[in-house]
Formats: structure tokens, C-alpha cells, sequence
């Protein structure tokens, strides 16, 4: 691997190309093995790429004219990304020395992607907050997923189980991998269900195109297991909607949010699986007074409300559960209080 800072001249054949796009193909040669486009744009924003001298834009178009000299003060890989502790606040259900339980708010992040940079992505996390909290973690999943057993998405929010040593992990993923491990959601959807109860078994696998999103639709998908049951039902002016609770026997990303959408009832606020933004008040529908024409909740309505494990060291069983977020309750409470006039809608009736 050649010593940084390196200075490359341009090519002829360079004429017309994107800077970044230049130099990642050429960096990769240079370094004898691959550098990402992403990982050059982060240089260049850093200011660790130079045109002539002079800081570049990633956009640069370069000419080829054979006086233009590129030199990259930064090392074309970045340093493996590790957690790092942070004060947040931490809502903590149950802790001993082997395990925690912890309640996780939507929008933080269980962990930094392996994209991140130490000054963007890789804060806030709820890792930092574990690490400022207990200190140490166990080590398992690495630098930058210590005591981490199983995730929510971000938009999720509800409880999660954290392994304080490297025994505890292995035994708690152990549960987890062959399924002794009870976890219930509670859901808001859209539309209602043609059955009040049912299980889902597609299997999930990586959207082909749209590689954020996982699907039903491919091939070699992993098995996913989805029981569901409708609690109550809806009719409001903004729409039908369906409470329903949910109990998985795997763990695929996206799991339940892909599950509903496949058969046409998205998960409430989940833009990324085909619900809408906002909640739009139906023109054929009259609202109570002071209702707005439109309501937002700005996250999934997606909650991790009960959890049941076995403990790692003392074999006892632990049953733990977690109230709606106050968010969740007040979008519940509006379109239960404006509902259309009528018996309210329960399954089975």
C-alpha cells in the first residue's frame, strides 16, 4: 500500500469525468484494492483532496489537458469505526450483571452504520448511550455493536434486550436463534385485515433495485414468521386503520413493516413500504370541529410492547412489557374520538 499523500496527474482519457469518479477508479489501482466512491466524496469534503493545489469539489469536471494534478492527503480507507460513549438518556427497565432491558425511543439509531463517520452517523446511538451507561458491554458484535443481541429500526420504538458479557450474549442469541424468545409488537395499519387473525410466511429478502427496502417478492429470501391479531378497528375521516398486534418467530430486517405491506395494510407512517406521508381527511367524511385536514406523526407506528426471554445465568423467566409512546396514544386517541357515528368497530363483529 503506497504511503499518503499521493499526487496523481490526469490522464487524457480523464477528460469529461467527474472528479470522484476519476479518482475512485484510479485510487483503487493505485491502492490495489477498492475505493468507494462514498469513501473518496467523504475525502473531498474533507478537504483532502487537492486540485492543483487547491480544494475541489466532487463535481469537478476534469479536462485531460495533462496539467491538472490531483494529491489526496487522506488514506483512501477510513479507520474501522468503533462506538463511543455519550450522555443520552436512557429509559431502563431492568438491569443486573448480566443483562439489560432497555426502552428505546424511535428515531435513535440502535447502532452507527458501517458507512459512518465519527462526526455524523456515529452519534446519538443507542450503543453511545449503553457504553456512557454500564461502561463496558460485551464484546461480541464487535467495536461497533457491543452488547447488542437483536435491533429495532430506527423509526421503531419499544424494548430491547442488552448483553453485559460475552457468556450472556452467546446465550441470549442462542434463545433468539432457535426461537425461545417471545417478542410482541403493537401496530397501526392501514385498511382492515379481510381476517382478524393470520400468519404471515413469506420469506424476506433484499429489494433488487431499491436496496433500503427488503421484499417479499424475491428470491432466496430467508423463512419470516408473522402472527397477527386485530385488536380493534377503525373508521376514521382520514381512513380505516386496524390496531393490531403482532408476535414474530424470526428476526428479518423490516420484518413486520414488509409483512403487513405485502398484504396491502402498510404500517401507519411507513413511507418506505407504501403509507403515505400524512394522513389525509377524506372529503366524504366529516371531521369534528377542530380537527385538522391533515395528521402527521413523523414515525412508524411500530412498537416493541412485551418481551419474554429466559435468564442467561439464573434460567428465570422474565416477562417485561412497555405502555404505547405517548405519540402513538394521542394519533390512537384523535382518530378514536373522530371517528364515523356508529358501534365501535371490534374482529368478529
Amino acid at each position: 500500500m503506497p504511503a499518503f499523500p499521493i499526487t496523481l496527474d490526469v490522464a487524457p482519457d480523464g477528460a469529461g469525468q467527474r472528479l470522484d469518479q476519476y479518482l475512485a477508479t484510479h485510487l483503487s489501482e493505485v491502492n490495489r484494492s477498492e475505493v468507494s466512491r462514498a469513501r473518496v466524496q467523504q475525502l473531498i469534503a474533507k478537504g483532502e483532496v487537492l486540485m492543483n493545489g487547491t480544494a475541489a469539489k466532487a463535481s469537478l469536471r476534469l479536462k485531460g489537458s495533462g496539467d491538472e494534478q490531483i494529491t489526496v492527503t487522506g488514506p483512501p480507507h477510513a479507520a474501522p469505526l468503533r462506538a463511543i460513549a455519550e450522555e443520552i438518556a436512557l429509559d431502563i427497565v431492568y438491569e443486573d450483571d448480566d443483562l439489560a432491558i432497555v426502552n428505546k425511543p424511535a428515531g435513535m439509531m440502535v447502532h452507527a452504520g458501517a458507512g459512518a463517520t465519527d462526526d455524523a452517523r456515529n452519534r446519538g446511538t443507542l450503543v453511545n448511550a449503553l457504553l456512557h451507561h454500564f461502561g463496558t458491554l460485551s464484546a461480541i458484535g464487535g467495536e461497533l455493536r457491543p452488547g447488542i443481541v437483536h435491533r429495532l429500526d430506527r423509526a421503531t420504538s419499544g424494548l430491547m434486550v442488552v448483553a453485559k458479557n460475552d457468556e450472556s450474549h452467546r446465550r441470549l442469541a442462542k434463545q433468539f436463534s432457535s426461537r425461545e424468545v417471545h417478542k410482541t409488537y403493537l401496530a397501526l395499519v392501514h385498511g382492515w385485515p379481510k381476517q382478524d387473525r393470520g400468519t404471515i410466511q413469506s420469506p424476506i429478502s433484499r429489494h433488487s433495485q431499491k436496496r433500503t427496502r427488503m421484499t417479499t417478492k424475491g428470491f432466496g429470501g430467508r423463512d419470516a414468521v408473522t402472527h397477527y391479531v386485530v385488536k380493534r378497528k377503525l373508521d376514521a375521516p382520514y381512513g380505516k386503520f386496524a390496531l393490531v398486534e403482532l408476535k414474530i418467530e424470526t428476526g428479518r430486517t423490516h420484518q413486520i413493516r414488509v409483512h403487513m405491506s405485502s398484504l396491502g395494510h402498510p404500517v401507519v407512517g411507513d413511507a418506505l413500504y407504501g403509507a403515505p406521508g400524512e394522513l389525509r381527511s377524506q372529503s366524504n367524511k366529516r371531521r369534528s370541529a377542530g380537527m385538522p385536514a391533515t395528521l402527521a406523526l413523523g414515525r412508524n407506528f411500530l412498537h416493541s410492547a412485551a418481551l419474554e426471554l429466559t435468564h442467561p445465568r439464573t434460567k428465570e423467566l422474565l416477562k417485561f412489557s412497555s405502555p404505547l409512546p405517548a405519540e402513538l396514544e394521542t394519533l390512537l386517541e384523535s382518530l378514536e374520538n373522530d371517528r364515523q357515528e356508529g358501534p365501535r368497530q371490534e374482529p368478529g363483529q
